[in-house]
């Protein structure tokens, strides 16, 4: 089949998703219709606000369908209308068999991790919270259970002791979209061959991030909790809470951090300050020193700024 008469639908909703997309479109594909979550209203004033997806679609005019039931039959109807060869999925979610298999060359999916490892919601965030070295990307068909189609294709991507989840997630999302790239090639000329996923004993899960989530146990190792942070940072980031004598507590989240192994006396969680250039508090190994951090209701700075005009 010629590349123009090649019919694209793609599904996904935040800015990882846009690469995918904006590269398919530069690549001079067919797509024919983009699926992403309904419009919700967003911050201070709860006004109306478009998925980065659906900016995208709109500015390259392509048709967009925003459905709050995937099963609904009006949708599934206007989907099959689209008579897609192919249905690409990067960052949306969990298909039901009647979309997933509708298209006559299946759907396949761009997740961030190197699967099997990490499957579910949050992979690069738990990748850096349990230490990694190395993370990635896969493609793979879509099958019933989450996350365990047959394997296109992989790419590699070191992680460094400093890197961030917002620092990988911004690697990762360009080096998914020149696999999407390259695994729509393969399908276009009937080369992808996808391999079933191996399985082991210690298989790591990426489960969806909650608040509670993010909640900072400093009865945990310095290490531990320095690779929390970077998992966590900028977004949602680790959250603890400053509890005065009194008993008055503020919420504060921690987004970068530096860690101090050392012997000490202090009770986990004990904060530490000159009350001029440093904040750090007692681990059950060490001190993790609080290096950017943010007040409630107030803007993000540093453990010097904060001190000038907060005293702890």
């Amino acid at each position: 089949m010629k590349k123009e008469a090649f019919r694209i639908v793609f599904m996904g909703t935040p800015d990882f998703a846009v690469e995918s997309l904006k590269r398919l479109h530069e690549a001079a594909y067919t797509i024919v219709g983009v699926v992403t979550m309904p419009d919700k209203p967003a911050g201070r004033g709860q006004k109306i606000q478009y998925s980065p997806v659906k900016q995208y679609a709109l500015a390259h005019n392509i048709p967009v369908l925003q459905p709050e039931n995937l099963k609904n039959e009006a949708f599934t109807t206007e989907l099959k209308a689209l008579q897609a060869d192919l249905q690409i999925v990067v960052a949306f979610r969990m298909l039901p068999e009647v979309v997933w298999n509708m298209p006559r060359l299946g759907s396949f999916n761009l997740h961030a991790s190197l699967l099997p490892q990490y499957r579910g919601a949050a992979p690069i965030n738990w990748a850096i919270i349990n230490g990694e070295k190395e993370t990635g990307v896969t493609t793979f068909f879509l099958q019933q259970a989450i996350d365990t189609g047959n394997i296109i294709l992989q790419k590699k991507l070191p992680i460094s002791g400093n890197d961030t989840a917002g620092v990988i997630h911004d690697s990762l999302m360009v080096l998914g979209a020149d696999l999407v790239l390259e695994t729509v090639e393969l399908i276009l000329q009937n080369k992808a061959q996808g391999v079933p996923q191996s399985y082991t004993e210690n298989m790591k899960i990426a489960p969806k991030i909650f608040k509670e989530t993010c909640l900072i146990d400093w009865t945990k190792s310095v290490v531990y909790l320095y690779n929390f942070v970077r998992g966590l940072s900028p977004y949602p980031a680790a959250r603890a809470a400053l509890v005065s004598a009194s008993g008055k507590s503020i919420d504060l989240k921690v987004f970068e951090s530096k860690a101090e192994l050392s012997a000490h006396n202090n009770k986990p969680g004990t904060l530490i300050t000159d009350q001029k250039s440093f904040i750090k508090v007692a681990t059950v190994d060490g001190y993790l020193h609080l290096v950017s951090i943010q007040l409630s209701g107030k803007k993000r700075m540093t453990a010097a700024e904060l001190l000038r005009g907060f005293v702890l």
